[in-house]
């Protein structure tokens, strides 16, 4: 027995990874169908020996990239020393490295406005990883454990995304820092 994808598994995760990027890079409606596979370099018609359609695919684009997002903030989490991990993660979110990537960063942060638009299936992935992103929030928090109101991870988790958002927005880059900077000073202020 081996553990070695086949090759149909191995072109389906080459297909998501692109349609990851590139939904990212340029929304949802602003890419097909056909781009994404050109850009994964497949002929179009081998799609549907992926998917069903293209709302399957947006799916497991949502759960995908919010597993990695989940993953690389869990990674940051764990190697901050004790008593920092909250503020590790939020310097990373905001970092300038995360605001120049939104084709490899927070999912949220770069589709969150069109996923209401989306089918049930893709809001429903989008959906079951944020809750997980915003649990993971909430265990840095000082008495998370202790089972305290969850508003305050609530407010932790929009305030990055909407910081992030906006820092990405906006043509100005002392703005974009500024932002950044006011919403972690806000952010850990509330947690002490």
């Amino acid at each position: 027995m081996t553990d070695t994808p086949s090759r149909k598994e191995q072109t389906h995760d080459r297909i998501v990874r692109t349609a990851s990027r590139a939904i990212r890079r340029k929304g949802y409606g602003g890419i097909g169908v056909a781009d994404i596979m050109k850009e994964a370099g497949l002929t179009h018609g081998g799609f549907y020996a992926h998917f069903k359609s293209k709302t399957d695919l947006l799916a497991e684009v949502a759960d995908s990239t919010g597993a990695d997002s989940l993953a690389r903030l869990g990674r940051i989490a764990a190697a901050a020393p004790d008593g920092q991990s909250l503020a590790a993660l939020v310097d990373a979110y905001l970092s300038d490295r995360h605001v120049e990537a939104p084709e490899t960063g927070c999912p949220v942060a770069a589709l969150g406005s069109e996923l209401s638009r989306q089918e049930a299936p893709v809001r429903r992935a989008a959906t079951r990883r944020m809750k997980e992103v915003i649990d993971l929030i909430g265990r840095q928090l000082p008495g998370w454990a202790d089972g305290e109101d969850r508003r305050k991870t609530l407010s932790v988790y929009c305030s990055l995304v909407g910081a992030l958002t906006i820092a990405r927005a906006v043509d100005d880059p002392a703005l974009s820092k500024a932002v950044r900077d006011a919403a972690r000073e806000t952010i850990l202020d509330q947690i002490t």
